[in-house]
Order: structure tokens, then sequence, then C-alpha cells
């Protein structure tokens, strides 16, 4: 499964503000930034990303998923944090 095709489907379900997808193969990491998490717990921002996933990593296109939600203001701070280091 490609990334753009994995970024499609979680900009189509969520309409997120940022959706990056990086890996290969069947192994992939995503960082999803929208307002829809804010408020959420870690558990609760992971579900709502793998549920339109969930056919894809049923039948294996998709094997590991690193998760890595964030509302906009927590984006805005992780990647000033991650320039500073």
């Amino acid at each position: 499964m490609e990334t753009a095709q994995i970024e499609q489907i979680l900009q189509d379900a969520l309409k997120l503000d940022e959706v990056i997808v990086k890996g290969d193969g069947s192994h992939y990491e995503v960082i999803a930034v929208s307002e829809i998490f804010d408020g959420m717990s870690r558990v609760k921002k992971q579900q709502t990303i793998y549920a339109p996933l969930m056919e894809h990593i049923a039948s294996n296109a998709i094997h590991a998923l690193s998760i890595k939600a964030f509302t906009p203001d927590e984006w805005a701070r992780n990647k000033k944090l991650m320039s500073l280091s």
C-alpha cells in the first residue's frame, strides 16, 4: 500500500488539517493534525485514526501502524520543540 493512499483515506474520512504518512511495505507512521483531537485521550485519538484503515489492517496491507495525533496547537508546539533540538 502506498503512503499517498493512506493519506487520502484518512483525509477523506477525517478532514484533517495535515496528515503525514511515512513508511514502506506494511509498516507505517502516521502524523495527523486536526481540531477533532481536542480533548481526546491518546487511545481515542488512535482509535479515530485506526477506524478508516481497519479493512486494510485486516487484509494485512497495513501490518504495523505508529500514530501521533495532535491538535493544531499541539503540533505547532511539537514542531517548535523539534527545531530547538
